[in-house]
């Protein structure tokens, strides 16, 4: 008997009313706290753009007051003219100010910066420390105000995180919440502060959430776009540098030198960093050799700047009037290369002392200088197969940019949105993949994730690696009250043997001794001090450990996937 031709058409007629019911029940349910939560990303989008709109403000106008002049975009040649003392003096006084108030406002005399907002998106459930934080966005205030040769990203992007956290903190957010809206102010913070709606998004998503799950999207988005409305209102929508007109791609077969470029880049990328690195081990050995009081050591690192300026004044503060001259071919090669050196060490010396400030706009001046350094060599080897030099600036910027975030995606995008110039996207795309690809094997994949693996905080590896710091040994374990604890005889037995877990430690210090030992259980205690036995808290059992673990990789999972 033949099937009746209209059933499976009523059938999926029944499928579809019984999914528009479901999606129906759903939106009832769900759909005004989610139309609630996207207005919290609008107000803290907007908030986070007014905040990094406050700080542009106020660079300009300390600047512009130890400086003496108004047109911040032309400083190093305004401090051409100034008086060799002044140059010099500026950058010792604002490192003075800046180590006061790290001496007094934080326990470590350090900046916080991105990869501490990086840390609190994976260990603090969205959250950054507030009284250091605000101290930090202080002190960076002055640092690019008075010669230092940072950016204002970093910063900008911890201020963010500190509105993310008060609200976070004031609704009681959960750590799903509490990312979500730390991804929406640090979005709106980087689109108004470089008027770069896209790339802020997929900045926040890519660098700060470390995943695109669809449920952040949304939010991080409508903050972004409220962060660019506040920006335009302030500065106007217009790019950050202006491009000369025929920067078009001649001839794909320039494409082999777009990917040596990408190398080049990215092994600048890879100097700068480890430059930094050692300025700050070189620097913490000195002050602990000399007996330096850490409040000295930025306004040391300022007597090194001032000295640097006095000579090159071209490193004085985010340094856009050399990035537009390499985008516009107004450098000849020695300066693009001595410029390139000299910035290097500026911003080793500035990083290192402690003084403040983000690397993102100093990436974009390095790149820029060394995409003009190679343009003008390979245009004058191949003149007839290479088009302009200022294309290989605008691809060393993107390349050397991304090396150093480690953000291949966004940096590429922003690099559009900075120049306006969306026509030789090949040739950017190109360098920016052979800079990171090179750079994340010599490095722990950025910047960022490098700071925070030499704090001992393992997150370049990805979740399976960080994890386990989550969870406190007391939290896991089972103490002697409990009905399945452990023996004491044999606990007392195996801490006599040296083999035990400190109750304050996290489960990171345990797991490596249940894999030596080949235990079940750890006696757990805690250290009271030199000369004093330790007391016997309970015993952390190796199925708990691997529970605990389990359980948060797949909430982290299902995070990132939802």
């Amino acid at each position: 008997m033949e099937e009746d031709p209209r059933r499976p058409i009523l059938r999926e007629l029944s499928e579809m009313r019984a999914a528009f019911r479901k999606g129906w029940q759903l939106l009832r349910q769900r759909g005004p706290s989610q139309i609630q939560f996207w207005f919290i990303a609008l107000l803290v989008g907007s908030a986070a753009g007014g905040a990094a709109v406050l700080f542009r403000f106020g660079i300009n106008e300390l600047q512009s007051l130890a400086y003496g002049t108004e047109d911040l975009h032309m400083l190093h040649s305004f401090a051409e003219t100034l008086d060799w003392w002044w140059v010099l003096t500026v950058p010792v006084l604002g490192g003075l100010a800046v180590g006061v108030l790290l001496h007094l406002f934080t326990p470590d005399g350090r900046v916080r910066s991105v990869a501490d907002v990086i840390e609190g998106a994976a260990l603090n459930d969205g959250r950054v420390e507030r009284r250091a934080g605000r101290t930090s966005a202080l002190c960076s205030l002055i640092t690019l105000s008075t010669g230092g040769s940072t950016g204002r990203e970093g910063p900008v992007v911890h201020i963010a995180a500190l509105i993310s956290t008060a609200v976070s903190n004031a609704i009681r957010a959960d750590g799903i919440t509490g990312r979500d809206l730390l991804g929406c102010a640090v979005a709106a913070a980087v689109s108004a502060s470089f008027n770069a709606p896209i790339a802020g998004a997929l900045f926040a998503m890519e660098v700060i959430l470390r995943h695109f799950a669809l449920h952040a999207f949304a939010p991080i988005v409508i903050a972004s776009a409220a962060g660019t409305v506040i920006g335009r209102l302030a500065f106007g929508d217009v790019t950050n540098f202006v491009l000369p007109g025929g920067s078009a791609l001649e001839f794909y077969i320039e494409m082999p030198a777009f990917l040596l470029l990408g190398l080049v880049c990215g092994f600048v990328g890879v100097m700068t960093m480890r430059a930094i690195f050692l300025a700050e081990d070189v620097g913490t050995r000195l002050q602990r050799g000399t007996g330096m009081p850490i409040w000295l050591r930025p306004a040391c690192a300022g007597l090194l700047l001032g000295g640097i300026a006095i000579f090159f004044p071209h490193i004085i503060g985010v340094g856009y009037e050399t990035t537009t001259a390499a985008l516009t071919g107004q450098l000849l090669l020695h300066e693009a290369i001595a410029f390139t050196v000299v910035k290097v060490i500026a911003v080793a010396v500035t990083m290192g002392g402690r003084m403040g400030g983000g690397v993102f706009s100093p990436s974009l001046m390095l790149g820029a200088l060394t995409g003009l350094a190679f343009g003008i060599v390979a245009t004058g080897i191949f003149p007839e197969v290479s088009g302009s030099p200022t294309l290989y600036a605008l691809a060393g910027m993107g390349a050397v940019a991304a090396a150093v975030l480690g953000a291949p995606i966004s940096t590429t995008l922003i690099v559009f949105e900075l120049t306006g110039d969306w026509q030789t996207g090949l040739a950017v795309m190109v360098s920016v993949s052979t800079s990171t690809a090179l750079a994340s094997r010599l490095v722990d994949r950025s910047f960022f994730l490098t700071q925070l693996e030499r704090r001992g905080v393992h997150l370049a590896a990805g979740p399976q690696e960080y994890l386990l710091q989550m969870f406190r040994v007391a939290g896991v374990m089972r103490g002697p009250l409990d009905d399945q604890a452990a023996d004491e005889d044999r606990c007392w037995e195996l801490v006599r043997s040296g083999v035990y877990v400190d109750a304050n430690a996290t489960l990171d210090a345990a797991m490596p001794i249940f894999e030596k030992s080949g235990l079940p259980f750890i006696p757990v205690v805690t250290l009271s001090g030199e000369g004093k036995a330790p007391e016997l808290q309970g015993a952390l059992f190796h199925v708990d450990a691997l529970r605990a673990y389990n359980r948060a990789l797949a909430a982290t999972a299902q995070e990132e996937h939802s």
